[in-house]
């Protein structure tokens, strides 16, 4: 687990490097993009160092020559000297305090300079005796805030997100697959329902050696410890911190066994309850008769027949009308991954971003998108090297040389991620937003507003006429910062009589739209986009869990707008400007 560890002390090299009173703008943003790299690999750092040398660390994008050292010395001896240094000037724990809403890294060393505090616990303390409201800059406003904050850390804990849980199930099951053991293996629980966050891992495999499954299982790179094991089940404790639960099921009862561990419990409870109605069993081995006959068990489709339901989609078993649909015959079919044929929120070098454009338009090319949206940061967010007027001109022009460049072969549509002020203005002339071939905005700054104001400042944006695409509405991060305080109603009103196309932003620390208000926007019949909100290459392969949060939210083709022919959407687009 080097590379998230690394990943981590590069970010409290740059939170630390924040402090000083020199201008080292430049080399914070190179440790908060290497750090952001590294924790989205997949591949070790170590046996990149191993097998290539600190060249092969070079090759990685956003790792120079410098950090390349530093991930080396790492490696070496557990320990990098300009942080241990650093830690040294400032002893606080800013990976974890920073997480807070509300917790810059200056703020934090305010805490520390005025009232000791190093660390969540001192934190928790000094709010407990209500210091914080007594310091200038803080106040009872901003101590609830904190207090909040650590609250929101506090239930968070031992979830872990779908975009981690997702990866490393993946990696198990492509061990276990390859060793010649398996027959057959499936992801169940909660990952394969694609909720937001995860608790732990299910896995079901048919094997006619389980003994040696739960042996290789417990050899591999992912493990950490075994916490149980048993002739048909082991239950391992994972390095990413999860536990993981590998099930060997007889072939006979393998479906019946998806759909028990599949869930979600509530799912499950109104389907046995159907079951039994029909004067049937159902459990984790079949669909049996009042005497005991098998009616079904080897396939999910057929045991969901047997009961008169159509086959529900695992991202849908949540017990919130589905089962109803099922028994009426009338579930939707659900948007996939394969009708998505543009991505409509990248980034680039141009703001904050790893990759050229051209870079990234390859990227998506290769993953057979038709069209592709660069959407850099405006000029407000000054952190993310955000574009003012001049700035964006470039980066038009260098779209324009670039479409002439792939000929048709891919659409790059010009746009930014453009500010939604305090006031609901858009942060970037009229002469500039009428150059993009749409405008995707966003909130980023003055997140603490109360209700009433946060709804009018964004409803202020969406009836401006001058936008096409609300992004990640909420601004959440999961297990850090809660959602913005808006009216979704009036909101996704707005949004319908504005033609502006709500955002479901696939990047899994963000996952916003969530499913609960993509099934509340469905019914306003709002137009969607699945997104990916990429920094980086790898980024752009996020558009699984967007997919994931859409069949959650009960989303077919219709309601996506980047499953369209580009002059279809264009045409959506220029209904509002």
């Amino acid at each position: 687990m080097n590379n998230q560890k690394i990943a981590e002390i590069f970010n409290e090299i740059a939170d630390m490097l924040e402090l000083s009173k020199e201008n080292r703008i430049f080399e914070i943003r190179a440790y908060k993009k290497a750090a952001l790299t590294l924790d989205s690999m997949q591949e070790e750092v170590s046996d990149i160092l191993e097998k290539k040398g600190i060249e092969g660390l070079m090759e990685i994008q956003g790792i120079g020559k410098g950090l390349a050292e530093k991930i080396k010395e790492f490696v070496a001896t557990g320990k990098i000297k300009k942080y241990e240094e650093l830690k040294k000037q400032y002893p606080i724990d800013f990976s974890n305090l920073t997480r807070i809403q509300g917790m810059g890294s200056k703020r934090a060393f305010m805490l520390y300079k005025k009232l000791g505090v190093r660390n969540i616990e001192d934190l928790r303390t000094v709010i407990q005796t209500h210091k914080v409201r007594e310091l200038a800059g803080f106040g009872e406003k901003s101590e609830n805030e904190l207090k909040n904050g650590i609250a929101l850390l506090d239930a968070s804990k031992g979830r872990i997100l779908l975009g981690t849980a997702l990866p490393e199930a993946e990696l198990i099951m492509k061990s276990l697959a390859a060793s010649g053991l398996v027959e057959k293996i499936e992801l169940a629980g909660s990952t394969r329902r694609m909720k937001e966050t995860v608790g732990d891992l299910d896995i079901l495999v048919i094997s006619d050696n389980s003994k040696k499954v739960m042996d290789l299982a417990e050899r591999l790179p992912e493990t950490q410890s075994t916490i149980s094991k048993g002739p048909t089940k082991i239950t391992l404790w994972l390095k990413i911190g999860i536990s993981c639960d590998i099930r060997v099921v007889e072939k006979e009862s393998f479906g019946a066994a998806m759909q028990y561990f599949i869930g979600s419990k509530d799912h499950n409870v109104k389907v046995r309850q159907i079951a039994i109605k029909k004067g049937y069993k159902l459990n984790e081995y079949g669909l049996f008769d009042m005497k005991g006959k098998i009616l079904a068990n080897e396939n999910e489709v057929e045991i969901y027949k047997k009961l008169g339901m159509q086959y529900p989609e695992p991202e849908m078993r949540e017990n919130r009308g589905e089962i109803e649909l099922a028994q009426e015959g009338r579930l939707p079919k659900l948007v996939s991954l394969n009708d998505i044929i543009g991505d409509l929120h990248v980034h680039s070098k141009h703001s904050d971003g790893l990759n050229s454009i051209e870079e990234m338009v390859i990227e998506a090319k290769r993953l057979g998108r038709k069209y592709i949206g660069i959407t850099d940061h405006s000029k407000t967010e000054y952190i993310a090297h955000g574009m003012d007027e001049k700035r964006f001109l470039e980066y038009s022009k260098e779209i324009d040389m670039l479409n002439k460049k792939f000929d048709g072969e891919i659409k790059i549509l010009k746009s930014a991620e453009t500010d939604i002020l305090k006031d609901g203005s858009l942060d970037f002339s009229k002469e500039a937003l009428d150059q993009m071939d749409y405008v995707l905005a966003s909130v980023h700054t003055n997140l603490t507003m109360k209700k009433e104001e946060m709804t009018k400042r964004v409803i202020t944006a969406i009836e401006s006429g001058k936008m096409n695409i609300l992004a990640h509405p909420t601004d959440r991060i999961i297990n850090q910062r809660p959602s913005i305080q808006l009216d979704m109603d009036k909101i996704f009103e707005a949004a319908k009589a504005n033609n502006v196309v709500v955002e479901i932003d696939s990047y899994p620390e963000r996952l916003d739209l969530n499913d609960e208000n993509i099934l509340k926007a469905k019914k306003y019949g709002l137009n969607f986009s699945i997104s990916t909100d990429s920094h980086r290459l790898q980024h752009l392969s996020f558009m699984r869990y967007g997919i994931g949060m859409a069949k959650r939210g009960w989303l077919e083709k219709n309601d996506i707008v980047n499953v369209m022919p580009l002059e279809k959407l264009i045409k959506i687009f220029n209904k509002n400007r």
